[in-house]
């Protein structure tokens, strides 16, 4: 009981008509002058920033789309770049495949013009070699003759002898060695 009589005893428990009459009006007045000069300000100020985060997110989505659209701009030059390069290689190529090409061609015809003219050289020197070799047969058939007759020959007996042991000798058996 005393439990009870103390909470009886407080006053700020107790109904008192007089208080509870100007309480209600002071909260109605405090609610109007809230509602009008407070709740408006700051139901504008919420509104305001609900716009501004509205534009901030479409702002955001049209930055993505924009980055989106960067991106497949960004790959698709990346992708004529890379055509482009291999474009380039591929000339390169062609072009190494071509000069390889005539190069190979020159030394070709180098080395043939260098071999017409090493057996061009061979058959001049096969030639001097041959008239050498019977110019010494002519001159050693006008000493052994000479020494077989016990005379001297005349101009026209030499030029005789020669042209008779030069008849005689096969010099198409040294020809065909040459060839």
């Amino acid at each position: 009981m005393v439990a009870s009589l103390v909470v009886a005893d407080n006053s700020l428990i107790k109904v008192v008509p007089g208080l509870m009459i100007w309480t209600i009006i002071s909260f109605g007045l405090t609610l109007f002058v809230l509602w009008r000069y407070a709740f408006g300000p700051i139901q504008a100020q919420i509104t305001a920033r609900r716009e501004r985060i509205r534009q901030s997110v479409d702002e955001a989505d049209q930055a993505r789309e924009e980055a989106r659209r960067l991106l497949e701009e960004h790959r698709s030059l990346i992708g004529q770049a890379r055509s482009e390069a291999e474009q380039i290689l591929a000339e390169a190529r062609r072009v190494a495949d071509a000069q390889r090409e005539r190069v190979r061609e020159e030394t070709e015809a180098d080395r043939q013009r260098r071999l017409e003219e090493t057996r061009r050289q061979i058959q001049a020197e096969t030639a001097r070699a041959l008239d050498q070799i019977r110019a010494e047969v002519a001159e050693l058939t006008l000493v052994a003759a000479t020494k077989v007759t016990g005379k001297v020959l005349t101009g026209d007996d030499h030029r005789r002898l020669i042209d008779d042991a030069v008849r005689e000798l096969d010099f198409s058996v040294l020809e065909r060695e040459r060839v």
